[in-house]
């Protein structure tokens, strides 16, 4: 998963900008918007979907619970609306791990 950079002043991103930071299907992203009601994106003058950094941020804690912890929607709705702070936190720590990661992997091929 890509992290947004809080330095970007963008205000708003398409489903394709999302859909690629998250890794998954623009279609994904519709079916869990009609399943999560904690996922709302606002909607231009034209009726295209467009996305806050929050929204994304609660696309990836659906994206956590329900890819890597393999819960189902029933479960990671009962997850988001108890943890949602706990939820946060590991996502951002995954997050972090994932880039570290990252670096470990370039500085170890560099090395080569």
């Amino acid at each position: 998963m890509e992290k947004i950079d809080k330095t970007n002043k963008k205000l708003f991103y398409s489903i394709k900008e999302v859909a690629s930071i998250i890794n998954v299907n623009e279609s994904t992203i519709r079916f869990w918007e009609k399943n999560f009601k904690q996922l709302n994106p606002s909607k231009n003058d034209n009726g295209v979907r467009v996305f806050k950094t929050k929204d994304i941020e609660v696309l990836k804690m659906i994206y956590h619970l329900t890819k890597e912890k393999k819960l189902t929607l029933e479960g990671a709705n009962n997850e988001l609306n108890k943890n949602k702070s706990n939820i946060e936190k590991e996502t951002i720590i995954i997050d972090k791990l994932t880039k570290l990661k990252a670096t470990l992997i370039d500085i170890r091929d560099n090395l080569k």
